[in-house]
Parts: C-alpha cells; sequence; structure tokens
C-alpha cells in the first residue's frame, strides 16, 4: 500500500513505525526541517522537508498514486486543507486526527475517517480507570453506547449462570449484548445460549446506556467504583 503522512511529530512518527514495519510504501510530508531530518534517520520512507498544503507537494508526494493520506498535525485548518487538495488526487483513504470536536463534521462532510484529539482520548481513559477501575478497556460508538471489557467477579449476579437462564431473568434486558468472553488461556469464546458464565472471564459486553452503575453491578456485583 502506497500511504502519505502528513506530519511526522508524536503521533506521526509512531504512524510511520507501523506503516514501514508492515513494509508499506510510506512518503511522509514535515514543514519542521529538524523533525524531518530526524524522521528520514529514522524510517525507511522517503521524506519531504515541504508544506503539505500545497498542491505540488503533494503532486512531489506521489498523490496520483497514493492509496492513503493519514493527517497527523495538531492544527485542524492544516489537516481540512491538506484532505481537500488530496480529494482532488481522488486518494481512496482519507485519515486525519481532529483537535476540536466541534469540527468532527466538517472533516466528515470531506469523507476523512477521523480520530478525535488523542491527548482528550487519553485523558478519558485516565479518568475512567479511575472511576471504573474494573473496567479493563472501552470504547465509545455512538451516543450513549459503549463496549468495555470487564472481569466478572464471584459476587457478579452472573457468574455462574448460562446466558439461557441470564435472558430468563432478564439480567440484560434489550439494552446489553455478551460480545466474547476470554476465559484463562483458552480461545476467545463466542456466548450462545448454553455458554455458562464463570467468575474470572474477562467478558466483551455492548451496552446501549454506556457504563452505568446498575450495567456494571452485573459483571462486579458493585457499581465498579472505588
Amino acid at each position: 500500500m502506497y500511504i502519505i503522512v502528513v506530519g511526522a511529530g508524536q503521533i506521526g512518527s509512531q504512524v510511520l513505525e507501523l506503516a514501514t514495519a508492515s513494509e508499506n510504501e510510506v512518503v511522509v510530508v514535515e514543514r519542521d526541517p529538524e523533525v524531518a531530518e530526524a524522521a528520514s534517520q529514522t524510517y525507511d520512507c522517503l521524506v519531504l522537508n515541504a508544506d503539505a498544503t500545497e498542491k505540488e507537494t503533494l503532486e512531489d508526494a506521489g498523490a496520483a498514486d497514493a492509496d492513503a493520506i493519514i493527517c497527523t498535525t495538531d492544527e485542524d485548518a492544516t489537516n481540512i486543507m491538506v484532505l481537500l487538495l488530496a480529494k482532488e488526487f481522488e486518494i481512496p483513504s482519507l485519515v486525519t486526527v481532529v483537535q476540536n470536536p466541534e469540527h468532527m463534521n466538517v472533516f466528515r462532510r470531506i469523507g476523512a475517517t477521523v480520530l478525535e484529539n488523542p491527548q482528550r482520548l487519553i485523558a478519558q481513559y485516565l479518568f475512567r480507570a479511575v472511576e471504573r477501575p474494573s473496567v479493563e478497556d472501552f470504547m465509545e460508538v455512538g451516543g450513549d453506547a459503549e463496549i468495555f471489557e470487564v472481569t466478572v467477579s464471584r459476587d457478579a449476579p452472573i457468574a455462574g449462570k448460562t446466558l439461557s437462564d441470564v435472558g430468563d431473568e432478564g439480567l440484560l434486558g434489550t439494552d446489553l449484548l455478551l460480545v466474547a468472553i476470554e476465559r484463562d488461556d483458552g480461545p476467545l469464546i463466542t456466548p450462545r445460549g448454553d455458554t455458562d458464565v464463570q467468575a474470572g472471564d474477562v467478558v466483551t459486553v455492548f451496552s446501549r446506556v454506556g457504563m452505568t452503575d446498575d450495567v456494571i453491578s452485573i459483571f462486579t456485583g458493585t457499581d465498579g467504583a472505588r
């Protein structure tokens, strides 16, 4: 895959590491001479010390042949300009970080796949680690809905029951869906009616209402907070 990465800073350098390790053909565009030089010394890719908001720069980067462009700068205006130019070259996949959530719809109208401000996401994870220590990982899906992983405790209402039993008791209701179960070092379990949920299982849950106290208590026997 031929990928253009715009920006070689904290986020861009991580993208470069992943992209070059996967043996993709990668070109990075970086305005800062020192950052560009560091990237050229570190990664097996072509580095252009130039301004990606100029059409000529994207031409030099081979935009006409690119499969994807990933914008990683910390300026939404810059990322928008680059993506608008990328559309002129008909690059199939447009991906970008977004610093200001209010700009999300602008990027989506362009047709980009967007990632919210990474610093905010990190802060959210850190706060959730304090607020819900029993939750091992989570992802917001849209609205209040979330997908999360949680370890089932011994005194959890769901522990020791099959999904059929859980359904009969109405424990999960219509807002919760058990997606997967990890048990010891065994293979991932796809839950079915006769699947039992055991204490110590790490379950992946889809919740339309998010990680409320009532939802967490089904798997932990408590509200999941300290």
